[in-house]
């Protein structure tokens, strides 16, 4: 009996990281192979090269148009470490705040306008939630879609009280923040924030307060929370949790099973003069690896960037430090094999090698767990729990973002209270000609870091390594998948022609493009379909 193959071809339009195809080989109605394709190449690295150090401010801001305060938060902390500077504490509650607030916009505007809709597709219309899944979701129509996108816009009007301006803000610079806020802007700051807790966090999405919801530590605390109550029940993330088991969310999706964050948020106190070697120990959301069965200490020297199978001159793997961005023409490329932009990147485990590591939301929960935090760091088993009681899973993956949403609010709360409006924002640095400086960050999507090289007052070297690259980057020269490609794996389509299992996966990391889904017959090589998927 022969088996049905027929390649899937899911086409991403792209907004600011460039655009990406995902070319899927299906047997049998499963997927059994994957690869990722990065079709624009944008050449940060080389724009920055010989300009003034602080170009990275202005410059890597404008890689990404929904995370801009993420870039510039890594590329201030990279020249802070590079120049030695000291940074008051405000300063870092501020940073802290920033950060934050742009993360807890980006929720739910990603998971009504992106994600969410996928769930209204006519492939679910037999489930008996389906009806009630529209009524909510449903793109422009549904019911809390409008709220959601509405309420996203809320915070980031916390972050322009400190920054100025959301998107593309400079505010941030080597020794603090140049704000100057007032008791009026921490008191609206305060209002905004409770806006956002009142409108749609409890009263839409937990249906309870965010202290109960991060009462749950295990898969059973949350099974257990759904039946507690009709309003947890029937709050947007009962019903999410509710539908994904039915429809099946929860069986595929999973991914590497290996995760890292590069932690996110310092201590005021404990990161006042800011080093590479001091960074692990001063995060409030700490980093790590997990490589599914033990954790690991994060050290950035430990990562490397393969571009074997890149449009980049030759192949191997290198520090950032010491990273090459020597583009060639990608139809010489693929005569040696290559097919991609983006570069694979790599963490080199001490006993194992270079592996492919899984970066966003689930990453940064699972590290969460880790034992041993100190008492004022995110000490959070629920994730680690999870993933060990039912796997990983697009489900999974979601509910780690949405959950970051209480999270992220509590701290908030607490930094605004912090905030000495008595006390200093900005310490002027020394702006030394040589150094070499490392600035990481938690986007919404994942880890996101910058690494510096000063010579003679100039950049000598920059390279930017974002979520986006952790999760879609390509095979590396050991034959090893990127995330996003083991992910497809073993993925059930049932509807060739409208393959919208495939734009759950690649939304559920959120990666920074917009979905366009093409099926082809591997035999005729016939477009059988055309799925699209719009990112706002």
């Amino acid at each position: 009996m022969t088996s049905n193959k027929m390649e899937l071809k899911v086409h991403s339009l792209g907004r600011v990281e460039g655009d990406l195809d995902v070319r899927v080989a299906v047997e049998d109605g499963v997927v059994v192979d994957a690869w990722t394709e990065a079709t624009m190449f944008r050449g940060f690295e080389l724009i920055l090269k010989g300009k003034d150090p602080q170009a990275g401010l202005i410059v890597t801001p404008r890689i990404c148009g929904i995370c801009g305060g993420s870039h510039l938060t890594k590329s201030v902390y990279a020249l802070d470490t590079a120049w030695s500077t000291e940074v008051p504490p405000n300063a870092t509650l501020i940073r802290n705040l920033a950060q934050a607030a742009e993360t807890i916009q980006s929720i739910p505007r990603w998971f009504y306008a992106l994600f969410a809709i996928g769930l209204t597709h006519q492939n679910y219309a037999s489930s008996k939630m389906y009806d009630e899944v529209v009524r909510r979701w449903a793109p422009f129509e549904g019911e809390h879609y409008e709220i959601g996108v509405v309420v996203s816009a809320k915070p980031v009007e916390i972050y322009a009280i400190f920054g100025g301006q959301w998107p593309h803000s400079s505010f941030m610079v080597p020794g603090g923040v140049v704000s100057a806020p007032t008791l009026s802007d921490i008191t609206r700051s305060i209002s905004i924030l409770e806006y956002y807790r009142e409108t749609w966090l409890e009263k839409i999405l937990l249906g309870c307060s965010v202290e109960r919801w991060l009462e749950n530590k295990t898969w059973s605390d949350v099974l257990e929370w759904l039946d507690e109550k009709p309003e947890h029940r029937d709050s947007d993330l009962g019903l999410f949790i509710r539908y994904s088991m039915e429809i099946g969310l929860d069986k595929y999706g999973a991914g590497p099973g290996r995760y890292l964050a590069m932690g996110n948020f310092f201590h005021p106190q404990k990161y006042r003069y800011p080093t590479i070697e001091g960074r692990n120990a001063a995060l409030i959301a700490r980093a790590g690896v997990y490589d599914g069965k033990d954790y690991h200490d994060f050290d950035q020297a430990r990562v490397r960037e393969d571009h074997t199978n890149s449009f980049y001159r030759g192949g191997g793997s290198f520090h950032p430090f010491e990273g090459v961005t020597d583009p060639i023409d990608p139809a010489d490329g693929k005569k040696e094999g290559k097919y991609t932009w983006a570069k694979a990147p790599r963490y080199d485990l001490p006993g194992v090698g270079e592996i492919p590591l899984e970066v966003g939301p689930l990453a940064r929960q699972v590290i969460a767990g880790r034992p041993g935090a100190e008492e004022w760091q995110d000490d959070d088993p629920l994730f680690l729990n999870i993933i060990k009681e039912i796997g990983p899973s697009v489900m999974v993956r979601v509910l780690a973002r949405l959950h970051e949403a209480a999270k992220y609010y509590l701290r908030m709360k607490e930094w605004l209270n912090q905030i000495d409006l008595n006390e200093k924002f900005y310490v002027k640095p020394q702006e030394l000609p040589e150094g070499r400086g490392f600035g990481a960050t938690e986007a919404a999507r994942g880890s996101l870091a910058d690494w510096i090289q000063i010579k003679d007052g100039k950049i000598e070297n920059y390279q930017v390594v974002t979520p986006t690259a952790w999760n879609i980057g390509p095979r590396d020269r050991h034959g090893q998948r990127g995330p996003i490609e083991t992910a497809m794996i073993g993925t059930p389509v049932k509807n060739p022609e409208d393959p919208v299992e495939l734009a759950h996966i690649a939304q559920s990391y959120d990666s920074c493009l917009v979905c366009t889904v093409h099926a082809y017959d591997v035999k005729t090589h016939k477009e059988l379909a055309k799925y699209e998927v719009i990112k706002i």
